[in-house]
């Protein structure tokens, strides 16, 4: 029966999910659980002259006529039948706000699942349980089943990170998230095909040329005014969208060339030994890009770089080999070398770190890395447990990401092969080297990857804002995963016998051609024994999807969109000697306008985050 007269003793608010097919004409039912297993009547959820429970809609529901002691409202039952042409339904979460005490409680049911028709659901306030717990051991099995069959681990190209073998249909984009996307890539195509009918040629004469093109939504890289300077070129490797590198600097390797001579104008009165002995001397080498596939008539280099930190607190580059060997065709450039050799030196160091940014940084150790997770949960976890519930939202869209990006970004001749010089193959064999080194108890866990490189101690590299604010955010993470880990597993026991804790353990670890995720380093080795071995791995996940991914990805417009400053692509190849170059070589090696532009719409893309997307700590109104 439907209810809609007399008084409201409480209001039944439902919000339908925002995906393909989320939304049902179907004849649904709920009915009211309290306590003491009491039951209302039949509520069916409908309203007059309204197309109700729709894809991404919020409805609500007046309830009158609960008999006098119902209880505490504790529980619901929901069930739907197959009318009408689209009866299938996601439910995001249901809310029962009851005011019969004359106050307001709200009693959360999170769902975020399909309600299949002519079955029983019966869901506990919160619907958060381990197995263990749950009553509803066949229905949870089956949901798991399903999604086994949905939720397939592969390798897609070679030895490449583990991911979904066909998207489901549930990890589509939103409506609202796939406007917000295609109204800015539409708006931003057509910006850059005007600018491009307004500059003539396709090559650049100057710098000022490059400056002419930020126009509309296109705004002016704050680069243009720093990218020349040495500080700047050091502060990139503390704040930039690559802060993950800059290793303390404990000898020097027998490849690098350098000595005290070439360094001694720069250390301020130190030597080579002195400037490691007070931990002011540091070095990115990038030997993991040796011998690396490029595109055609296109090169990246392996360079080694060494920082010093000078009396102003400021990380300055003192010395540069663009390649991994000393030898006389590979020099070490220095800041005293001329103007424009020196720069050139820095910029084709730019591009090699760019290379690694995009490649390993950005789409290998966060978006790819994550996807063969984010799969393992849903093949392991049902929805109900609470660590699903921790984690699955750090994972929105992750997948249907990966797939466009893939699809259209990191394809032949897609947007990696038009502008960067180590194209998709360079790209996927640079991923494959780098998922080989990388391990969550170090790489993934920030303090301790902090102290792997030797700059985790207070007072070393003052200027490592990156440092600075992500290592708090990192903690509060954990303190709020330890939270969340010891209410449900009161003891070290509990965890062993959650058998769908202990199957995601052991997928994260197992060898991607077994069907696994092949994830090394996890805590435990996959086997979660300890409560401390799960908080340390969930906050490792939450971490990367977040603090890490933000500062590899929202930052890109503002890195590449000047070319000089960070070049995802030069022409030529580099030097091999220190030969006086001029202003002329510098705008040689630059990309064309063409390939520019195609750089700029994708990073102004990736580096703009959608409304439809949370922050991290976002708290939701009162209506979610």
């Amino acid at each position: 029966m439907s209810w809609f007269s007399g008084q409201s003793q409480a209001v039944i608010f439902i919000r339908t999910g925002d995906r393909k097919g989320a939304g049902t004409n179907a004849n649904v039912t709920l009915i009211l659980h309290d306590e003491s297993g009491n039951k209302s009547q039949h509520i069916q959820l409908d309203k007059w002259f309204r197309d109700d429970l729709e894809r991404g809609a919020e409805d609500e529901y007046q309830v009158t006529g609960l008999p006098e002691g119902f209880g505490e409202i504790k529980k619901i039952e929901l069930c739907r039948d197959n009318y009408g042409l689209a009866s299938n339904w996601h439910v995001d979460l249901i809310r029962i706000d009851d005011h019969r005490s004359g106050e307001k409680k709200a009693i959360s049911f999170p769902l975020q699942r399909w309600i299949k028709a002519d079955k029983k659901y019966i869901f506990e306030e919160f619907d958060s349980k381990l197995p263990q717990h749950d009553q509803y051991t066949s229905e949870r099995k089956a949901v798991l089943d399903e999604a086994k069959r949905l939720y397939e681990l592969v390798q897609k190209v070679g030895d490449s990170p583990a991911q979904v073998k066909n998207m489901p249909d549930d990890e589509s984009f939103s409506e609202d998230y796939k406007f917000d996307l295609a109204a800015m890539k539409i708006a931003l195509i057509a910006e850059t095909k005007l600018i491009s009918l307004t500059t003539i040629f396709d090559g650049w004469d100057s710098l000022e040329d490059i400056e002419a093109i930020y126009q509309f939504d296109l705004e002016k890289p704050s680069t243009i005014g720093k990218w020349k300077d040495d500080v700047w070129f050091g502060s990139q490797r503390l704040n930039g969208c690559n802060p993950g590198l800059l290793t303390l600097c404990t000898e020097i390797p027998s490849k690098f060339g350098v000595t005290d001579e070439h360094v001694r104008p720069f250390l301020e009165g130190l030597t080579i030994n002195g400037a490691i002995a007070a931990k002011r001397l540091f070095m990115v080498d990038l030997k993991i890009l040796e011998n690396l596939p490029c595109v055609e008539n296109f090169q990246v280099c392996a360079p080694i770089a060494l920082f010093f930190v000078n009396n102003n607190d400021n990380l300055v580059p003192v010395a540069i080999q663009l390649q991994q060997h000393k030898g006389p065709k590979n020099p070490i450039f220095l800041p005293s070398d001329p103007e424009y050799t020196w720069l050139i030196a820095k910029m084709w160091y730019n591009n090699a770190d760019a290379s690694f940014h995009q490649s390993c940084t950005h789409l290998g150790f966060t978006h790819l890395m994550m996807e063969g997770i984010a799969v393992a949960m849903h093949r392991n976890l049902a929805p109900s447990h609470p660590m699903f519930r921790l984690l699955s939202s750090h994972f929105l869209y992750l997948i249907a990401i990966n797939t466009r990006g893939l699809g259209v970004l990191v394809s032949e001749g897609g947007w990696v092969d038009k502008t960067m010089a180590i194209g998709k193959d360079g790209m996927f064999e640079l991923i494959r080297r780098g998922l080989n080194e990388w391990r969550l108890d170090v790489d993934g866990t920030l303090p301790n990857q902090l102290k792997a490189r030797g700059v985790d101690s207070d007072g070393i590299l003052p200027t490592y804002y990156y440092k600075e604010d992500s290592l708090p955010i990192y903690y509060a993470i954990k303190k709020y995963v330890t939270a969340i880990v010891n209410i449900y597993y009161d003891s070290d026991e509990v965890l062993k016998n959650d058998h769908e804790m202990q199957n995601f353990g052991q997928e994260l670890v197992k060898s991607k051609k077994d069907g696994g995720v092949g994830l090394l380093g996890v805590y435990g080795n996959g086997s979660f024994t300890k409560r401390s071995d799960l908080i340390m791995t969930l906050t490792a996940f939450i971490f990367t999807c977040s603090v890490s991914h933000a500062a590899a990805n929202f930052s890109q417009y503002e890195e590449y969109a000047f070319p000089p400053n960070y070049p995802a692509k030069l022409k030529g190849v580099p030097p091999k000697d220190k030969s006086p170059l001029e202003y002329k070589d510098v705008m040689d090696i630059l990309a064309d306008k063409s390939t520019t532009l195609d750089i700029i719409v994708v990073t102004k893309l990736l580096s703009t985050r959608p409304r439809t997307t949370n922050a991290l700590a976002f708290r939701q109104n009162s209506n979610s």
